[in-house]
C-alpha cells in the first residue's frame, strides 16, 4: 500500500528533514499519490502513500489519533477494519475517516499492543507517542510487509525499502558474505532477521519493537506453532475460511485483479472470484511462452478463456531480461536465487495497466506441502512412527504418479545429520572458492531451520518461519516496484492456523499434495488443473536463455570480473558453464546466481542499489 520510515536520534538531536524526505523520495514508487513528514525533536517520520482505501485527503499519513497523543505511519491492510470500527464505535470511538488506518490508530488506543492480536491482514507501522516520547513498532504475522532497520549508538532508522536505507547510510553498510553463502549453497535468503547488509536488519515476522528512555527492545508478539490447537475437519471447512478470506481481500477502492499462473493456487482463487462472486469481468495476468517450452502454463491458463472477458498476457524472454537486469535487480534490493521472480516482475508490470491491487497464490505451498520435497518429511513422519503400512503405500503411490526419485532422495536427505546435508548441498555447487565456502558453511543455519523437521507439520511450520517470507519479499518488492499492491489470501491467519493443525494424511495423500484444498475446489476448479501433479508456477526458460549467444558473452565476462572471484571459481564455474551449452548439465539457476551476485556487488560498490 505505501512506504514508511523514520529516524530517532538518541543524542536527543533534531531530526533533519531532508534525511526523511530522502529515503521517502528513494521509495517513492511504493506511494506515488501522496506524502509526508512528521518532526518532533530527535523523532521524525515520513510516508509515502498509494491510495487504496479511502482515495481521499483523509487518509493522508503521518496520521493523528482523535486526542492527538499518537501519530502512525503503516504501510499494509487491515481487511477487517470494517468489523473493527463497528466494534470500537460500540465502545464510544469517533471516527472521521473511512480508513484502515484511523482503525489502526483507535485500536492502539484501546487495546494498546494487544491491538496486534485483532487485525486481520498485513502490515508494517510505527505509532510515536508524543507524552511519553516513545516509538512502537510491529509486523504481521507472517511477514508479508517488510521493516527493515539500522541502529548504531547514535541512531535508529528504519523504512520499508532497503535500499531507503543503503543509499541514505552510503557504503558502510557493508557486506554480509554468510548471506551470500546461504544464497549460493541453499538458495535461501531471508531466514533470519539479518540481510544480505552487515548493518542492516529486518524485524522479524509476527515481532514487535518498542523504542524507549531505556533502549530498543524486540519481542515475538504472534506464534504460530502456539496456535495449532483447531484443525480443519473436512475439506468444506476449509473452502468456507479460503471464500471469507477471498471476500475480505476484494475490499478496496481501486480495481482488483488477480496473478493467475495456472497452477493450483492461483486457480483456485480466479475459479472462487467467478463461481462464489460472479467476477466474470475479472482481470487476470498471466506469463506465457511458446507452448512445450519450459515455464509455459498456457495450457492451463486458457481453460478460464470461456469464463472470463479481461485476460492479459506477457511473455518474458532471453533479450527483455538482458534488458531488464540492471532495474530487476536493483528493485529487488537483495539477490534472488532464479528468474521466477523476474517472470512475476514482468507480470506485475503488464497488471499496473489495468489495476492496482493484485491477489496471487503466494503461502499456499508452505502450509499445504505443495513442494515435491515434502513427500520426504512425510515419509520420513511415517518411518519415525513406525506406520511402516502406510508408508510403502505412500512411496508406492507417489512412483506410480510421478516416476520420480525426488521423494526417496528428499528422505534419505532428511536422515543425514545436520552437518553432513549441509557439506552435501555445498558439494552440489563445486565451482564455490574453498576458502570462502569452509568459513561459512559451518555457521549456516538453514541446515537445522529448515531440514531437520521430524514430522510433515514441522516441516511446514519452519518453512513459515524460515523460509517463506522470502517470497513475500520478492512479492512486495515487484509489485512496490510498479506502484501495485499484492494481496494473498492463502496467508489469512485463520486458514493457515486450521491447515498447519490439520492431520499429514488430509495434506498429502496418495502421492498428491494439497489433498485438502483439492478435495474443497471439486465442482468449483476445471479438473484438469484440479488434478494436475507437476508444478511449475511463474517459472521461465532460463535454460534455454542462457545458452544464447547474447547471454553467453555476458556470462563470460562475468566471470572473468575479480569482484566475484571471493565467492567463485571462474575455471571451475566456466567448465560447468561449458557443459551447460553442451546440454550436459541444465544449471541455470547457479548461471544465474553469478549474473545476479555480479549485478548486485556492482551496484553496492556503486551506491546505485
Amino acid at each position: 500500500m505505501c512506504g514508511i520510515c523514520g529516524i530517532i536520534n538518541f543524542s536527543q538531536a533534531s531530526v533533519n528533514e531532508s534525511d526523511l524526505l530522502k529515503m521517502m523520495q528513494i521509495m517513492k514508487q511504493r506511494g506515488p499519490d501522496d506524502q509526508g513528514t512528521f518532526l518532533d525533536g530527535s523523532t521524525g517520520l515520513g510516508f509515502v502513500r498509494l491510495s487504496i482505501i479511502d482515495l481521499s485527503q483523509a487518509g493522508h499519513q503521518p496520521m493523528l489519533s482523535s486526542d492527538q497523543r499518537y501519530v502512525v505511519v503503516f504501510n499494509g491492510e487491515i481487511y477487517n477494519y470494517i468489523e473493527l470500527r463497528s466494534e470500537l464505535e460500540s465502545k464510544g470511538h469517533v471516527f472521521t475517516t473511512r480508513t484502515d488506518t484511523e482503525v489502526l490508530l483507535e485500536s492502539y488506543r484501546e487495546w494498546g499492543e494487544d491491538c496486534l492480536h485483532h487485525f486481520n491482514g498485513m502490515w508494517a507501522f510505527a505509532i510515536y507517542d508524543k507524552t511519553n516520547k516513545t516509538l512502537f513498532a510491529a509486523r504481521d504475522r507472517f511477514g508479508v510487509k517488510p521493516f527493515y532497520y539500522w541502529s548504531d549508538d547514535v541512531s535508529f532508522w528504519f523504512a520499508s525499502d532497503l535500499n531507503s536505507l543503503v543509499l541514505s547510510k552510503g557504503k558502510t553498510a557493508g557486506i554480509n558474505k554468510q548471506a551470500i553463502l546461504d544464497y549460493l549453497v541453499f538458495n535461501r535468503t531471508d531466514q533470519t532477521s539479518d540481510t544480505f547488509y552487515q548493518q542492516i536488519k529486518k524485524l522479524p515476522h509476527g515481532n514487535k519493537l518498542k523504542i524507549d528512555e531505556s533502549g530498543i527492545h524486540i519481542a515475538k508478539w504472534y506464534d504460530l506453532r502456539g496456535r495449532l490447537t483447531s484443525p480443519f475437519t473436512s475439506a468444506d471447512e476449509f473452502l468456507e475460511t479460503m471464500v471469507s478470506s477471498t471476500q475480505l481481500r476484494l475490499r478496496s477502492d481501486v480495481p482488483v485483479g488477480i496473478c493467475l499462473s495456472g497452477g493450483l493456487d492461483s486457480s483456485s482463487l480466479a475459479s472462487i472470484l467467478i463461481q462464489k462472486f460472479n467476477k466474470n469481468d475479472l482481470h487476470t495476468f498471466s506469463a506465457v511462452y511458446t507452448p512445450g517450452e519450459q515455464g509455459d502454463e498456457s495450457k492451463f491458463i486458457n481453460l478460464y478463456k470461456p469464463l472470463l472477458t479481461n485476460m492479459h498476457f506477457i511473455t518474458p524472454t532471453a533479450q527483455s531480461l538482458y534488458d531488464d537486469a540492471y532495474d530487476f535487480i536493483s528493485s529487488m534490493g537483495e539477490p534472488v536465487p532464479s528468474t521466477s521472480p523476474y517472470a512475476q516482475y514482468k507480470v506485475m508490470e503488464l497488471a499496473k495497466q489495468n489495476v492496482v491491487v493484485t491477489l496471487d497464490g503466494q503461502g499456499a505451498d508452505e502450509q499445504l506441502a505443495g513442494y515435491h520435497y515434502f513427500f520426504g518429511f512425510y515419509f520420513k513422519e511415517l518411518l519415525q512412527r513406525g506406520k511402516l503400512l502406510s508408508l510403502s503405500k505412500e512411496m508406492l503411490a507417489y512412483q506410480m504418479r510421478h516416476q520420480s526419485l525426488t521423494a526417496l532422495k528428499s528422505l534419505l536427505f532428511f536422515l543425514l545429520p545436520a552437518g553432513l546435508r549441509a557439506k552435501v548441498r555445498a558439494g552440489e555447487h563445486n565451482y564455490l572458492q574453498c576458502d570462502f565456502a569452509s568459513e561459512y558453511l559451518q555457521s549456516n543455519q538453514v541446515s537445522d531451520n529448515l531440514y531437520s523437521s521430524k514430522t510433515l507439520q514441522d516441516a511446514l511450520i519452519n518453512h513459515f518461519e524460515f523460509k517463506l517470507e522470502h517470497l513475500l519479499k520478492w512479492e512486495d518488492r515487484n509489485s512496490m516496484h510498479f506502484s501495485l499492491e499484492a494481496r494473498v489470501p492463502f496467508l489469512d491467519y485463520r486458514l493457515v492456523e486450521h491447515t498447519l493443525a490439520t492431520r499429514s494424511d488430509l495434506i498429502i495423500r496418495g502421492g498428491m499434495t494439497k489433498h485438502l484444498l483439492r478435495q474443497a475446489m471439486q465442482g468449483i476448479l476445471p479438473e484438469e488443473i484440479r488434478l494436475r501433479q507437476d508444478k511449475v508456477g511463474f517459472d521461465t526458460p532460463q535454460d534455454e536463455w542462457f545458452r544464447l549467444p547474447m547471454w553467453q558473452t555476458r556470462i563470460r565476462e562475468i566471470l572473468a570480473q575479480p569482484v566475484l572471484h571471493e565467492y567463485i571459481d571462474p575455471i571451475k564455474a566456466g567448465a560447468l558453464y561449458d557443459r551447460h551449452l553442451a546440454r550436459q548439465a541444465h544449471i541455470a539457476r547457479d548461471i544465474w546466481k553469478w549474473i545476479n551476485l555480479y549485478y548486485w556487488l556492482q551496484l553496492t560498490e556503486t551506491g546505485a542499489a
